[in-house]
């Protein structure tokens, strides 16, 4: 038996051992704990549970593949490499699985506006399409950075009907859209309904959004058995908040022959200040209504944070990854611009699949264990969105 059990996470109250929990206004908790209730009771249903399975199978096209990249694993030489498809899902990313998830959430609970928050876009696009598809409006707060940075994935969103606010407070990324868009929501919880963008925020969002995109990791521990007839030696993905790497992780925790890595941004060079590696160099703290690890300034401020990758630069992280970085169950790395703009440049010349910035960060952190590796060996990668959304930014980076 596994020293490792992690069915019961989190408890009742909403805690990963000290993380988590809702470090918010009394007013709001009994809002998010009826969110709570609406939730354990709707995902026992059938009905529920066949209309998701219907919409991940018809409509986002699950199960994802899994790709084993010959040609990336031949050329590094060392471990194989193989990739969990999610760029391949309707909207280009894994934030579907959970948007679907939470937009049925709002509907059967009768909200009238979904709110939410978006950083590189993905999760506003993949919101505002299921909110689309159940017929309800949709509010995306988004920072002025990210809109000039993410443009391909603003327009979609115009197109899918949400009302986008460009939000030019502070650094206006991705905290500063949050920020916002919590403020918009806190005008009439009753009727609203926050659709957090990862496994951030009070409980029970962290093990909502984890449920939803615990898809994943479920698809390729199967898939990958059904390939190799084992499990993969490494399994990394990249960590803001954390939600595509709590999707694919939470199927193997219990699996200690199983080595798990997920990847934050070093940005500019952890000697900076233009970073976003979170686990990796903050602090247990609190921010939008959780316990986590933080990056804070000297005056316990959150710190202004950088990622080439929108998705990314957030100073926080979900709950669960800081009790699993405290546990020692998984392992957190960092990978720079530079390696990431290298990885996204090579996975697209050699196997051509253009990742998303997000997504490089794990490739990145995969070509540089690969070659330490035997070629018996096996790292899988969660390539959690495709990079059309970067391309432009990318190009114009590099002067291609």
């Amino acid at each position: 038996m596994s020293k490792f059990q992690y069915a019961e996470m989190p408890n009742k109250d909403g805690f990963f051992g000290e993380f988590g929990g809702q470090e918010i206004p009394p007013e709001l908790k009994q809002i998010m704990d009826e969110i709570n209730d609406a939730y354990e009771e709707i995902r026992q249903t059938p009905e529920f549970q066949e209309e998701l399975d219907q919409l991940f199978a018809d409509y986002v096209g699950r199960p994802s593949p899994i790709y084993h990249a010959k040609r990336l694993s031949d050329k590094l030489g060392g471990a194989q490499i193989y990739l969990k498809r999610e760029d391949l899902n309707h909207t280009g990313a894994h934030k579907i699985n959970h948007c679907l998830g939470e937009a049925l959430l709002a509907k059967y609970m009768g909200k009238t506006k979904v709110i939410a928050e978006t950083g590189a876009g993905q999760h506003g696009v993949a919101l505002a399409t299921a909110c689309a598809l159940v017929g309800i409006p949709c509010e995306i707060h988004m920072g002025q950075v990210d809109i000039e940075k993410e443009h391909p994935n603003v327009t979609k969103m115009k197109i899918l009907g949400c009302d986008l606010i460009p939000v030019t407070r502070g650094t206006a990324t991705l905290k500063d859209a949050v920020d916002s868009a919590f403020e918009e929501y806190l005008k009439d919880p009753v009727n609203f309904i926050y659709a957090i963008g990862s496994v951030v925020g009070p409980h029970p969002f962290p093990k909502m959004v984890r449920d939803f995109q615990s898809i994943i990791g479920n698809e390729a521990r199967e898939q990958f058995q059904a390939k190799k007839g084992k499990l993969p030696d490494f399994i990394t993905a990249c960590v803001g908040g954390g939600s595509n790497a709590m999707g694919l992780f939470t199927a193997f925790l219990n699996d200690e022959e199983v080595n798990i890595v997920g990847v934050e941004p070093a940005g500019k060079g952890l000697d900076t200040e233009q970073h976003s590696a979170t686990l990796t160099l903050g602090k247990p703290s609190v921010l939008h209504g959780m316990k986590c690890y933080v990056l804070e300034t000297e005056d316990g401020e959150p710190m202004p944070v950088h990622s080439i990758a929108s998705g990314l630069d957030y100073p926080g992280v979900g709950p669960q990854h800081s009790y699993l970085k405290e546990l020692g169950r998984v392992q957190y790395e960092t990978a720079s611009d530079e390696e990431c703009l290298n990885a996204f440049m090579t996975l697209s010349q050699v196997e051509g699949i253009i990742p998303a910035l997000e997504s490089s960060h794990a490739v990145a952190w995969a070509m540089r264990k690969a070659p330490k590796l035997s070629k018996d060996q096996a790292i899988l990668v969660n390539l959690s969105g495709r990079g059309d959304k970067d391309a432009d930014y990318v190009a114009d980076k590099l002067g291609l």
